[in-house]
């Protein structure tokens, strides 16, 4: 039986965790306003929240109290993010948090007027460069740092290797850059390299880190999961990898299950710091 979104987002949510760019939270924590600068919560726009893991992974890493408004359009993903928010800043004060169901591409700079960070977490990847323009538009016409994690790069590593993981890997990438009707085509692993243009061409900096996923005998239930969904997606783009994926996925699961089989699956986290004026809500 197939999982629902929120228990897959449930399974990964630890995987997540490890592979985040750790590096990059020194350049947010100094992008943050500090000292006579502050003056109130951290406000911070979670875009795509899901269930609010990228809530409860970096608030507890912030300093002070933060005001979390949470993006998502899926209503019941957007309860459970708000029920399940982390309640403690790093040094113990409040975080409060406030859900908002929306379409994120038709944000705007006024929208996010008053954000400290715009965060995102597996969104990029899902968008389309339309999409992806306007976010990054919103973001510094808003003057706001954000950071965006874990979008796919669509480079998968598997141990030992099978002569057809090539193959599974092409036909999920061009799945992953679909056309979704309308001439809306998604960016999938395209998303990195494309977002970073984007907010350049704007005069934003951009610095990027590798955040892989690195899944072992420990993770079998997850790699089991993930690739089911991986093999089900390339025989939906390319179906003449239906035969032949009967008897590879039996052969993969059976070594993730054994725990045989290790995984790695390119990710990138950026961190995009604005060059204009802070959003004038900071210093309230």
């Amino acid at each position: 039986m197939s999982l629902s979104m929120s228990e897959w987002l449930a399974m990964r949510e630890a995987a997540d965790a490890a592979a985040r760019a750790r590096e990059l939270l020194g350049p947010v924590r100094r992008a943050l306003p500090a000292g006579p600068d502050r003056r109130g919560p951290l406000v911070i726009h979670d875009l795509g929240c899901g269930t609010g893991a990228m809530g409860r992974w970096l608030a507890g890493q912030l300093p002070g109290p933060q005001h979390w408004v949470l993006y998502d359009r899926d209503a019941e993903l957007l309860k459970l993010a708000a029920d399940r928010a982390e309640p403690a800043a790093g040094d113990g004060t409040a975080v409060t948090v406030e859900p908002r169901l929306r379409e994120l591409t038709t944000l705007t700079a006024a929208d996010l007027a008053g954000a400290a960070l715009v965060t995102a977490s597996a969104l990029l990847d899902m968008l389309t460069r339309d999409g992806m323009d306007r976010i990054a538009a919103a973001c510094v016409g808003a003057g706001c740092p954000a950071l965006l994690a874990l979008s796919v790069e669509g480079r998968v590593l598997l141990d030992p290797a099978d002569p057809l993981d090539a193959e599974f890997e092409a036909a999920f990438n061009d799945h992953q850059r679909r056309d979704t009707g309308g001439g809306r085509r998604l960016l999938g692993p395209d998303a990195p390299e494309y977002a970073v243009a984007a907010f350049t061409r704007l005069g934003a900096r951009v610095t990027a880190r590798p955040s892989p996923w690195r899944l072992g005998p420990g993770h079998a239930e997850l790699i089991g999961e993930w690739l089911r969904g991986w093999v089900g997606a390339a025989c939906e783009h390319r179906p003449a990898l239906a035969g032949p994926a009967d008897g590879y996925l039996r052969r993969r699961l059976a070594e993730a299950a054994a725990g045989r089989l290790r995984v790695e699956v390119g990710h990138c986290d950026l961190f995009v710091e604005t060059a204009g004026e802070p959003s004038p809500a900071r210093d309230t």
